[in-house]
């Protein structure tokens, strides 16, 4: 996958999906939680503080060879937001002109529960990125090169230097053992779902509406242009796995001037229906008016001897506008529990501790 493709998967590190960065060997000029910022890098000349020009990004001190005569490196180590397979990463020295490292390199591991930056060191660490040669006020886009599953990153630049941005692009991996049995968000983009095409998004991409929390601005969802022609916007989500949903919620919070005047969903199983056959949609819910700025929580009629379980959901908005957040809640089938369980065992290396149980029969 080139760097055109990996670009369009969730960054799994960034700050608004929980990423956090848990440790660096230093942060003299600028602080290290910089790298994992939403927006995108900003500069202000002559704001200078106590330690310098202020950047909007990492920044170390000018490393010198210690009494061995060895010069050393920076690093900084990531815990990332939603876990996952890693196909590409972006290292982004924008604004950093006479003070970018001349070389990085990625490594990355997979450590179950919450391990401490002590514990993190004692890891053990696979190369992703091998040593890459860099250039000032640039994004650096590279290609991951293992198929597993992991939980932190660790960028290091040699020697020293300033980074503004780290994005690591990949596809979500979620932990069964957290959703099976219980009601779950089949939508949400931590369990693994994605939104896999839709009919505009001239503001804001849909992937916004799944997630987590609430958006802080209408800028956070999906948005799309004013339509001025027959017909109505639409996004199809690949749900996290099979499963059946129970309760829809619609939220245009923010969203004041711009909300869809109805909404309505409809549901397919992928594997006994064609996605492009407009015949093989099951209406879930008709058509249904909604207002402005406001979270609108909907209970499916599914009834218990009938479920219907689906892979995907499209989600149509009449006639167009947006939603900051979408919702499906409900429950994993015994074959969405068994795709989720061996996803996580092809993709989790034996003796890392954090096996998923035996898959449903």
């Amino acid at each position: 996958m080139n760097a055109a493709g990996f670009a369009s998967l969730p960054d799994l590190a960034v700050r608004t999906l929980g990423g956090s960065v848990v440790a660096a060997s230093d942060e003299s000029f600028a602080d290290k939680e910089n790298l994992l910022n939403p927006w995108a890098p900003a500069f202000q000349p002559q704001t200078f503080g106590t330690k310098g020009q202020e950047y909007d990004g990492w920044e170390t001190a000018r490393r010198r060879p210690g009494e061995d005569g060895a010069l050393g490196h920076d690093w900084a180590i990531v815990r990332l937001g939603l876990p996952g397979v890693i196909r590409g990463v972006v290292i982004d020295t924008a604004w950093f002109k006479g003070n970018f490292p001349p070389y990085a390199s990625v490594e990355a591991c997979g450590v179950d529960g919450h391990p401490s930056p002590a514990e993190l060191a004692a890891a053990d660490w696979t190369e992703i990125v091998p040593p890459s040669p860099l250039g000032g006020d640039a994004a650096h886009a590279f290609e991951a090169g293992a198929a597993r599953r992991f939980t932190h990153v660790r960028l290091n630049i040699f020697p020293d230097g300033g980074v503004a941005r780290l994005r690591v692009h990949g596809d979500v991996v979620p932990d069964p053992r957290l959703l099976a049995g219980l009601t779950v968000d089949l939508a949400a983009l931590e369990n693994g779902a994605r939104v896999i095409g839709c009919s505009d998004m001239f503001y804001s991409v849909p992937d916004n509406m799944l997630f987590p929390g609430t958006a802080r601005n209408q800028a956070e969802g999906w948005e799309t242009a004013r339509r001025r022609g027959p017909g109505n916007d639409w996004a199809i989500i690949r749900l996290a796995a099979p499963g059946v949903v129970r309760l829809a919620e619609f939220d245009t919070t923010h969203l004041k001037f711009n909300a869809p005047g109805h909404v309505s969903l409809s549901g397919i199983d992928a594997r006994t229906g064609d996605l492009d056959d407009p015949g093989a949609w099951r209406e879930l819910l008709g058509r249904t008016r909604v207002q402005p700025d406001g979270r609108h929580r909907v209970r499916l009629d599914t009834a218990p001897d009938a479920p219907r379980e689906i892979t995907h959901a499209r989600l149509d908005i009449h006639p167009d506008g947006g939603l900051t957040r979408l919702r499906l809640l409900g429950d994993l089938t015994a074959a969405g529990e068994r795709l989720l369980t061996d996803r996580w065992n092809e993709l989790t290396p034996a003796g890392t501790g954090h096996r998923a149980p035996p898959r449903p029969a």
